[in-house]
């Protein structure tokens, strides 16, 4: 990770600035509708962080991610999001730890914290759709088991978590595509959630910041594998 003193000319003005209007749009909705706890605010602002880490490729993001994981699988559990809570818990953030150690060993010799990108083959999206199919089957069994609210979004949310993961160790720009088709899933089941508690509506907002940063994580995750390859 940069030094402090660093820190202002390690991230561009782009993403000091996509960075402050993130955590100020969260701050904010949790000021307004209350959010759900002071957790609820610690996990969002963690998120959002580890987002612009994990857009500079830096293995400081998929730390966080560890931690932010913790935090939203508490979250979910306290509105019966049951697939979210075993998604985050027992999938995301132990691949978060397992793409940490990926992203260390797999450093881009480039004078800078910078994971290389790699390049998915034929063979590795046949698997992620083959092992995805049986990861979303098996999950929804569970979750019905357990009545979990809203349970076709949360099933889909659990299917697009697995992709996103898999492709984060697998250091592939479109893992960011996938996180941000996520958030997508997620601001729904929020939505649904914020119907019945407005308090909701913070964690709504919290996602939709989630979903510009995994946009630009894409953007700058390809900008990064064309200036790798062109250094090569």
């Amino acid at each position: 990770m940069p030094h402090p003193a660093t820190l202002k000319n390690y991230f561009t003005r782009t993403e000091r600035l996509l960075w402050a209007s993130s955590a100020g749009l969260i701050v904010l909705s949790f000021l307004l509708f209350g959010g759900n706890g002071v957790l609820s605010l610690a996990a969002s602002l963690i998120g959002v962080t580890s987002l612009l880490f994990c857009a500079k490729g830096n293995p400081i993001g998929q730390g966080l991610m560890i931690l932010f994981s913790l935090l939203y699988g508490v979250i979910s559990f306290s509105f019966s999001y049951y697939g979210e809570m075993i998604t985050y818990v027992g999938m995301t953030m132990p691949m978060a730890a397992v793409s940490l150690v990926s992203w260390l060993r797999n450093p881009y010799q480039g004078g800078r914290p910078e994971v290389r990108v790699a390049r998915i083959r034929q063979r590795d999206l046949a698997f992620l759709a083959a092992s995805g199919a049986v990861v979303t089957a098996v999950f929804f069994c569970i979750l019905r088991y357990f009545d979990t609210a809203n349970l076709i979004p949360s099933t889909v949310s659990v299917t697009t978590s697995y992709a996103a993961v898999w492709l984060t160790y697998k250091r592939s720009p479109f893992f960011a595509a996938a996180y941000a088709a996520n958030d997508l899933v997620l601001i729904i089941l929020w939505s649904l959630a914020a119907a019945g508690d407005p308090s909701y509506l913070s964690v709504v907002v919290c996602f939709a910041a989630f979903f510009v940063n995994d946009l630009y994580g894409f953007y700058n995750w390809r900008r990064m594998e064309k200036r790798q390859a062109e250094n090569a």
